[in-house]
């Protein structure tokens, strides 16, 4: 917008976000949080009801817990308006004397996290190797570890869409790279020409994430454990996203994938040759061809089998380590009416018709 060019010259300032949603921009602390304050000719009439909103920014797990013990964040404190599962067995008990009113909703995350590599050079662009790395992980065992073993695996597009994800049995020769094996993983690094391994880094940042964190720690034990010596290469999150999420590193990048609503995000966008979020460099003509006729394909049976065939492929192919999600645990005050937790971080769509009643 001319004005917006005009009152702050540089439209990369926070400052300068001009969009059609229901609430604006009024002001934003870098690492503390931001306001919003309801847009008073939102093209919906009527609409938004909330007058003001407070999002906290704060990357102390205890801290946010207690905060939200003390009833001072009406949503969960993780995105999207949810509580890990972990903390969530912590305080749920105490929730229920403290916050009587709190209103709860399970159902599986379409967050993606997964290990990205170069497999533009060595030793990633030898599917022994990504297939190693694939073995060496122990899904289950993060998901143990992290979120009190209840999860659903993934392949490139997440088990949360029912509709479009091929259950892990069902892809091909490529489901067995989701089984934990690390005598498998040192035999097929070995005959790619690394029986000792190698070094690598992981570049990762927190998402404020205590379960990200600690899958991170896990990630390199299980690959130092068949001889991938990585080390951490832990950056703020405003260089991660600068450099490792749109690809710029070295040789190993770990994090979440957005938690799009249609399988060609997760398809498309990671593994279409010169698109930003190919974070793997993935050039297979293969996937290439399959990828464009999904695309151009309109009737809704013929085009989930062009998007099984994907999944059968790349499961083989590994240019992604893809790890299981959680289950969500939404949370938010019983006070918050007209209220429900979606899929992706659509907080504006579903919080525009919701009010407090309080």
């Amino acid at each position: 917008a001319r004005e917006c060019v005009e009152k702050f010259g540089d439209l990369k300032k926070a400052e300068a976000v001009v969009g059609t949603g229901p609430w604006m921009l009024d002001s934003y602390r870098p690492n503390v949080g931001l306001t919003l304050v309801r847009h008073p000719n939102y093209f919906i009439p009527g609409l938004p009801h909330i007058d003001r909103i407070e999002i906290v920014v704060d990357e102390d797990n205890a801290s946010r817990m207690s905060a939200f013990l003390a009833g001072k964040y009406d949503l969960g404190y993780e995105l999207p308006g949810t509580i890990n599962r972990t903390d969530w067995v912590q305080i749920k008990d105490t929730l229920k004397q403290k916050r009587p009113n709190l209103r709860v909703m399970e159902f599986p995350s379409n967050v993606e996290t997964h290990i990205s590599m170069r497999a533009d050079r060595p030793p990633f662009n030898d599917v022994r190797v990504r297939q190693a790395m694939s073995l060496a992980v122990d899904r289950q065992g993060i998901l143990d570890a992290v979120g009190e073993g209840v999860g659903v695996f993934n392949p490139a597009v997440p088990a949360a869409f029912k509709e479009w994800s091929l259950p892990i049995n069902q892809l091909g020769d490529g489901a067995r790279f989701f089984k934990h094996d690390p005598a498998e993983a040192r035999r097929l690094l070995a005959a790619a020409g690394y029986p000792n391994g190698f070094p690598a880094s992981l570049c990762f940042t927190t998402y404020g994430s205590s379960t990200l964190t600690d899958t991170a720690q896990l990630l390199l034990k299980y690959l130092k454990d068949v001889g991938i010596a990585a080390k951490l290469d832990q950056r703020e999150y405003g260089a991660f996203i600068a450099t490792c999420y749109f690809g710029k590193f070295d040789s190993l990048t770990f994090g979440p994938q957005t938690p799009y609503l249609d399988p060609d995000n997760f398809l498309y966008a990671m593994h279409a040759p010169g698109e930003l979020k190919n974070q793997s460099h993935v050039d297979d003509p293969i996937v290439t061809d399959l990828l464009l006729r999904q695309r151009q394909t309109f009737d809704v049976p013929k085009r989930r089998e062009i998007i099984q065939e994907i999944q059968r492929h790349l499961a083989k192919q590994q240019y992604y380590i893809q790890l299981a999600s959680g289950i969500y645990i939404a949370v938010w005050d019983g006070a918050l009416k007209n209220y429900g937790p979606n899929l992706g971080y659509d907080y504006g769509g579903r919080l525009a018709a919701a009010w407090l009643d309080r």
